[in-house]
């Protein structure tokens, strides 16, 4: 079942040179944008519950509407369904994240293929329009309109900022997105206008989980940095730390920004605010390569504290150095949503399998399967109430329980962020012997603070 696309062979390169950039502090290496996949062959205007009335497989009734089809997908398992057409717009060749995006695309294209191998969904196929936004809002704007009349919804909008830019086109056109940020903003209707269907903690809330776990295993620290790229990820877990140290006693010294090392060039400034201010304990909000280099070159200096890295901060090809591995082995702490490769949910079981054993090129490959249950939910709920359409989804929202099959907590989305938020995490230890380079440490960690936090809107703003 496993797919190599050519997306995933451009990131696997560069994968493979992640510890050379980590070593010169040059993220910018280009990689040919490869070809999209297939358009849809139907614009998916057609009614089924016309023709519907005798399909054994599906409902009696389904009103169906934009993105879906009585025609098979174009590489559907199962010719005699119809085709029901998801966008997935993401950061695929030259943005700070496409090494982690690749393997999330590659995540829901095995998640789908999957669940069209079991039949499909009330007798629809289900098959991805795939288009890169390249972390930029401009470009994803552009991409959502080449194909929001093709698309029932999105099963991938990757990254904050690129997903607000077109979330007014997306309130016209009643559009649904899975997204692969996790922006506290997404947690609040005000923020998100219902539209985000979001899974895991926020960056925010994932501070707090951090820090309270270092907490427990050290001693409270008495001073707590945060560094991060400015506005949604950084900005929002640096907000965290801050909520952190003021309910636990501590004294925050402040959000160090910085940029992705395309834009900044390397860390050195980053490094020089850690060994001035020497705080017990850095959060970090940034890419793998300047995670790697943040870290590798704050122990060279003499840092003795430590680093809790937010769930984008990893990447295997960081251990792929000896004095970068040792150093994050020893002052590095990641923390994630859900268990990492390893994980022995059925959850972790069926990802695994939809891989024939082998690995995939980082951990974001999980995080791409669980962030696609929701929209299956949301499919199967739809389709169950008779209505696959935008609309539909959208009061199938309401309510929605959703099953990760063990992977990460049960959800219910019920329109209060406050209530509906994740408040517990995974701590991982960088680890040479573990598959893709992490093992948990403590799994299903329940944070004080974060349940005592009033979250009740976004922590940050994301710009």
């Amino acid at each position: 079942m496993r797919k190599m696309t050519a997306w995933r062979r451009s990131a696997a390169l560069v994968c493979a040179v992640a510890v050379i950039a980590v070593a010169c502090g040059d993220g910018d290496d280009e990689v040919d944008e490869p070809d999209t996949a297939e358009e849809p062959s139907d614009e998916g205007e057609d009614d089924a519950a016309d023709e519907g009335e005798d399909d054994a497989a599906a409902p009696a009734e389904i009103a169906t509407g934009i993105g879906v089809s009585d025609e098979p997908c174009p590489e559907g398992v199962n010719p005699d369904n119809g085709c029901i057409y998801l966008g997935h717009i993401s950061d695929l060749t030259e943005g700070p994240f496409f090494p982690l995006a690749v393997e999330i695309l590659a995540a829901q294209e095995n998640f789908f293929e999957r669940v069209n191998e079991d039949g499909g969904i009330a007798g629809y196929d289900v098959s991805l329009v795939i288009r890169d936004n390249k972390y930029n809002g401009q470009e994803h704007v552009t991409v959502y309109e080449e194909i929001a009349d093709d698309v029932l919804s999105l099963a991938m909008s990757l990254g904050t900022p690129p997903t607000l830019a077109a979330l007014d086109l997306m309130e016209e056109d009643q559009m649904l997105a899975v997204p692969a940020s996790w922006w506290s903003g997404w947690d609040h209707e005000e923020s998100d206008r219902g539209l985000v269907v979001a899974s895991g903690y926020s960056y925010c809330i994932e501070s707090m989980i951090g820090l309270d776990w270092y907490a427990g295993e050290f001693g409270d620290p008495e001073t707590v940095l945060a560094v991060g790229y400015p506005g949604d990820y950084g900005g929002d877990s640096a907000a965290g730390s801050s909520a952190w140290a003021e309910a636990n006693g501590a004294e925050f010294l402040g959000f160090t920004q910085t940029a992705p090392n395309a834009i900044a060039g390397n860390q050195d400034a980053v490094v020089q605010a850690i060994m001035q201010a020497q705080p017990d304990v850095v959060t970090l909000g940034v890419g793998p390569l300047e995670t790697g280099e943040i870290v590798a070159k704050a122990a060279a200096s003499g840092y003795e504290g430590f680093f809790m890295g937010a769930v984008p901060t990893w990447n295997p090809a960081l251990m792929g150095d000896e004095g970068v591995a040792a150093a994050m082995t020893a002052l590095y702490r990641h923390i994630s949503y859900s268990e990492v490769w390893g994980g022995d949910s059925p959850g972790h079981e069926a990802l695994r399998a939809s891989l024939d054993g082998e690995l995939p090129s980082n951990d974001a490959y999980v995080l791409g399967w669980f962030q696609t249950y929701p929209m299956l939910a949301l499919l199967e709920a739809a389709a169950a109430n008779g209505d696959l359409t935008r609309a539909g989804l959208i009061e199938a929202l309401d309510g929605l329980v959703v099953d990760y099959e063990g992977g990460m907590p049960t959800k219910t989305f019920t329109g209060d962020g406050a209530a509906d938020a994740q408040r517990t995490g995974v701590i991982n230890t960088p680890d040479a012997e573990a598959d893709l380079g992490l093992s948990a440490i403590v799994t299903d960690f329940q944070s004080p603070t974060a349940d005592a936090f009033d979250y009740t809107s976004a922590c940050a703003a994301a710009s």
